[in-house]
């Protein structure tokens, strides 16, 4: 196993700020990742977990611990019951896993193109876009369980699954090291085409195939910004940095008498709750697209996109970031929750 001291986590995250790493170890295989974790438990050092760094923020002073590069491959197919059990490791790039399983005609992830980032973070954050999530195709994740020392096997059941959340994220921050993740996939399945946007884009195929509504989604994030791109002004964000906020159809009457507006944005859930747009409500609340505060400020196209330009860091993001939370709960009453990992 390679240790290495002082290493720069910044250009390892796409918001591009943040200090150092004390010690890196890129973990390809689970022996290393145990020997890495034992590295750690003999120091006393906290231990942080990185991916495609596309959901974090890396404070300026760094971290002064072991940070472990997720780096572990591999993707196996088995057929059972009619299902595709797909299962990939946690460092595989999430949008290159995706475009695999469009190609091999297996529905179930098509919506969930084009989102940065590697296999193992999805689960954590119950990642989702455009009509599905990964909740609703995971079977099970394995992961190293740094309690009882040893590799388990947790079912779909046992993640804890909730809006944008699991227990890996809420309940057991840090306990699990996630190193694969299987899911359940539709062979020859037909693409899940709920979401409004989404419908509206592909309204003139007759029957729109799981390439089409992969290229549609992506032709989407593109639109918004929201595909990893280094050339792109609003590339240096981590997409949404606000979590949609669910809540009662009588929070939201009274959100909506408070702005004296009938038009805002609202989305049934099934447990009769109702999803609000965050971006609307932030638009409302005076950050207008392109807004800029110092080196910091709102994506030019999308209002939930937090970017950072040249000479930004992470202390002057994560107070802007308060600055937009905190004028958004005074003026609609709702009270947004960051998105992004905070270290």
């Amino acid at each position: 196993m390679l240790v290495r001291e002082n290493v720069n986590l910044r250009e390892r995250t796409t918001l591009r700020v943040g200090g150092h790493a004390r010690y890196f170890v890129e973990v390809t295989d689970e022996a290393t990742l145990k020997e890495a974790l034992a590295f750690a438990r003999e120091r006393s050092a906290t231990v942080r977990v990185l991916g495609g760094g596309s959901n974090v923020v890396v404070p300026d002073e760094g971290v002064d611990g072991l940070v472990l590069s997720m780096g572990i491959r591999g993707v196996t197919v088995e057929e059972r019951a009619g299902k595709a059990l797909v299962t990939a490791g946690a460092g595989e790039p999430w949008d290159a896993f995706v475009a695999k399983t469009v190609e091999w005609r297996l529905a179930g992830l098509e919506c969930l193109s084009g989102i940065p980032g590697q296999v193992g973070a999805t689960p954590i954050q119950n990642v989702g876009a455009y009509g599905q999530e990964v909740a609703r195709s995971i079977v099970s994740v394995r992961a190293f369980d740094r309690i009882e020392g040893t590799f388990v096997t947790l079912s779909n059941a046992h993640c804890h699954f909730g809006y944008r959340d699991s227990r890996f994220k809420s309940s057991e921050p840090g306990r699990y090291v996630i190193v694969a993740v299987t899911f359940a996939l539709d062979p020859d399945g037909a693409p899940t085409i709920a979401y409004p946007e989404l419908a509206r884009a592909l309204a003139d195929r007759a029957r729109p195939s799981l390439a089409d509504t992969r290229d549609t989604v992506l032709a989407i994030r593109r639109a918004k910004s929201m595909l990893a791109d280094p050339a792109d002004e609003n590339g240096r964000s981590c997409g949404s940095f606000f979590v949609n906020p669910v809540v009662s159809t009588e929070t939201a009457e009274r959100v909506s008498a408070r702005l004296g507006t009938l038009d805002m944005p609202r989305y049934p859930q099934r447990d009769g709750r109702v999803k609000l747009s965050a971006a609307w409500l932030i638009e409302r609340s005076g950050f207008t697209k392109g807004f800029r505060s110092g080196n910091v400020g709102v994506s030019t196209r999308h209002a939930l996109a937090l970017v950072c330009h040249e000479g930004a860091t992470s202390a002057e993001l994560l107070a802007f970031a308060e600055h937009v939370r905190r004028t958004v709960f005074e003026r609609t009453g709702i009270e947004l929750v960051p998105e992004p990992v905070m270290w």
